[in-house]
């Protein structure tokens, strides 16, 4: 399974230049560079807003796909997610 960010579900692979950083500069193994910088998330969002913010890359790269059903799979796949989990 590839590896994931913990926050918005982008696949990482090995590039590390999709990475997110730490504080004292390191690479996050967590998060994307998209969602953690610097050691803190790049933006203060909900879930719901993850979800609406990373649903136009789904539905583009799967047009296919009806939007119900996109927006069904990535709040299933996102909650399970480091980030959102409770």
């Amino acid at each position: 399974m590839p590896k994931l960010c913990q926050s918005c579900g982008m696949s990482l692979g090995e590039e590390k230049e999709l990475y997110g950083t730490e504080e004292d500069g390191s690479y996050s193994a967590d998060y994307c560079i998209y969602c953690y910088r610097d050691g803190d998330f790049t933006a203060d969002i909900t879930l719901e807003e993850m979800v609406n913010s990373c649903l136009p890359f789904i539905l583009q790269a799967h047009p296919d796909m009806a939007p119900a059903k996109a927006r069904a799979i990535m709040t299933a796949v996102l909650s399970g997610l480091k980030r959102w989990k409770k």
